[in-house]
């Protein structure tokens, strides 16, 4: 069946080339969506990105056509797009929706399609939860925006990462005591494992933790770090300084609840590998009300970063503790702080920026969009590591959620890569306090 799909504001403003990956069906876009739309052009953040991006594409499609009466095509196998002038409700509805909003606009203009396309499937496509629910409501088709939204299955392929096996007595030894550290693995798996596949052995009543390496075809053996005075207390914890602190791993995505460890750990492998970049740059999504970003807060940037930076703050402090104020390693970190070769830096403003030998870390990371991330990942230049960390189940935007936010959307896509490693923290480490509450609470 030939099928319309009516989009709303936030899937252009989460995807700007949403419209094309609906394959042969036609996209209708409420005049309301334009309106809203026109608000985010003049903003520096990735929304208004998106805004703009879409602007001129629509442009260029209509330059020397106008819309008839099925639209403009959108490209060879794909389908038509049209901007529907806006609808009102049917009588009956009228006294449902009383409140002239946008949204009311949108669903009416959807419906007023469906109306008219009696012999096609008609549904409105929006990330806003009430909306799908208000259209449902009415009898309106709604669904969420899938194509970059990660299923059940390779969620739990992202969180249980680490595969428990057994292997012989020998090969263990081999690989704990041996001269190389190493395995062929052959001797742990029927099969060549994916790049960067995790494990954990059980050898006499204690866990030996080891990764493959797709590069030596080995199964090599996972130490126990340390970094800036930063030691892993548990297995998770062991992978995730060892991937931040592997030259090889250019990308690290760490995800897990609160206490952790993620932020702390990558910070402590920055700053332990501080003389291998020129700068280690942090940053986190700047998630404010009213959609606004950092610049309409009052004062420079420095001002407008501290309501976000102190979480950072609190974890450099932590790693500060571990040394005597009048220490070579304190004072080490006193002057990357004082020379500016540890910064931390607005998201909003990385656009356009190329990123060479630096060591960057981006806390929260599961408050971005997909489109955020690809933007962040694609300004690494030569000698640039990276590394994400964020809880998929804590997200502060309200069109994101744990199967369609960047972070995983990251770990799902780049896992198998032999640049990549994901580690998912799963114990909390802050406190006794912090833990017994996470679980009971």
């Amino acid at each position: 069946m030939a099928k319309i799909f009516v989009l709303d504001t936030n899937i252009i403003l989460h995807d700007f080339n949403a419209v094309k990956q609906f394959q042969d069906n036609d996209i209708v876009i409420p005049i309301a969506v334009i309106e809203e739309l026109d608000k985010f052009k003049k903003g520096e953040d990735n929304l208004s990105f998106n805004a703009r991006a879409f602007m001129r594409e629509i442009n260029k499609l209509t330059d020397k056509h106008d819309f008839g009466p099925r639209g403009v095509p959108l490209g060879k196998k794909l389908g038509y797009i049209k901007i529907e002038p806006n609808h009102p409700f049917a009588p009956e509805y009228q006294d449902l929706f009383r409140d002239d909003i946008q949204d009311h606009r949108i669903l009416s203009t959807a419906m007023w399609v469906r109306d008219t396309h009696p012999s096609k499937f008609v549904a409105l496509v929006t990330k806003d939860i009430n909306l799908r629910l208000k259209a449902k409501a009415v009898g309106m088709a709604a669904q969420d925006y899938l194509t970059d939204r990660v299923n059940d299955e390779a969620m739990m392929g992202i969180e249980k990462e680490v595969i428990v096996a057994d292997a012989n007595t020998d090969a263990l030894q081999r690989l704990a005591y041996g001269q190389d550290n190493a395995l062929p693995w052959q001797d742990v798996a029927d099969k060549e494992p994916r790049p960067n596949q995790l494990y954990k052995f059980n050898f006499g009543g204690d866990t030996v933790c080891a990764r493959y390496d797709a590069h030596r075809k080995e199964v090599v053996l996972v130490k126990t770090k340390e970094a800036c005075g930063i030691r892993p207390r548990n297995d998770e914890q062991k992978f995730a300084l060892d991937a931040c602190l592997n030259p090889n791993l250019p990308l690290v995505s760490l995800t897990g609840g609160a206490g952790t460890g993620k932020t702390l750990i990558a910070l402590a492998a920055a700053l332990e590998q501080c003389n291998s970049y020129d700068q280690i740059i942090l940053t986190r999504p700047t998630v404010v009300l009213g959609g606004q970003d950092i610049g309409f807060l009052p004062g420079d940037q420095k001002s407008k970063m501290s309501p976000y930076i102190q979480p950072l703050m609190d974890n450099l402090d932590v790693i500060k503790r571990c040394f005597k104020p009048g220490s070579k390693q304190f004072q080490k970190i006193e002057g990357l702080i004082r020379e500016e070769r540890l910064i931390i830096s607005p998201l909003a403003y990385i656009r356009g920026r190329s990123l060479g030998k630096v060591y960057f870390i981006v806390d929260e990371a599961q408050n971005l969009t997909p489109q955020e991330v690809k933007t962040i990942i694609t300004r690494a230049g030569e000698g640039t590591k990276m590394v994400f960390t964020g809880d998929i189940y804590q997200i502060d935007q309200p069109f994101l959620d744990q199967w369609s936010n960047g972070l995983t959307h990251l770990g799902e896509k780049m896992r198998g890569q032999a640049l990549f490693e994901h580690v998912f923290l799963r114990k909390g480490e802050r406190s006794e306090l912090s833990d017994t509450a996470a679980k009971l609470l």
